[in-house]
């Protein structure tokens, strides 16, 4: 503050004494106009206004960049800690959603494996049933060929008998003549 007291004062009687003519002159020919003598005065009193206008103005003005800064360092802060837990957040979605994929996966492909398996069961049973129908369809047959073959002989031993009675014309016995005719007739299937 004295130093701006000094320089004000200084520079105010440097002017009136008019010490600096002699390089104020050309300056001021060649086009700048400068008064050195009240430049040196309005640094004094700069000098003594920045003591002055500190508290009022610097320090607030100071205070509100520091606090600005703080700010924005805090925001800067925070929008990293953000990112930071957005990829984290990203990271284990990505994660869950591929625990998701292997497990829809692995149940698609039980499914399918159970699907399968349900087939062959089917197809077995089914192929088990098909075999028993024919099978009880062939002993079917069988059984109904041995009851036709059965009525084909007692009615070509009728035959055979009604034949022969009428040919000989005389009763016959019947039960022992009916013995005869179907031992005469298995033993030529015998034969064949």
């Amino acid at each position: 503050m004295v130093i701006g007291l000094v320089l004000m004062v200084g520079g105010v009687y440097l002017q009136n004494a008019e010490t600096f003519k002699s390089v104020e002159e050309p300056l001021a020919k060649s086009g700048v106009p400068l008064e050195l003598g009240m430049t040196i005065a309005t640094v004094g009193v700069f000098l003594i206004l920045f003591k002055v206008i500190q508290p009022f103005f610097i320090t607030p003005l100071a205070d509100a960049i520091n606090h600005r800064t703080a700010e924005l360092e805090s925001t800067f802060s925070e929008a990293e800690s953000l990112r930071n837990e957005m990829t984290a957040m990203r990271a284990e979605y990505e994660k869950k959603l591929a625990e998701t994929e292997a497990d829809a996966r692995a149940k698609i492909q039980a499914q399918i494996a159970e699907a399968q398996q349900l087939r062959q069961t089917l197809m077995s049973e089914a192929t088990e049933r098909a075999d028993q129908l024919v099978a009880r369809a062939q002993q079917e047959i069988q059984s109904e060929k041995a009851k036709v073959v059965v009525e084909l002989r007692t009615s070509v031993v009728d035959l055979a008998l009604s034949a022969a009675e009428k040919v000989l014309e005389e009763n016959m016995n019947t039960d022992r003549n009916r013995k005869l005719v179907e031992d005469f007739i298995s033993k030529v299937e015998v034969g064949r």
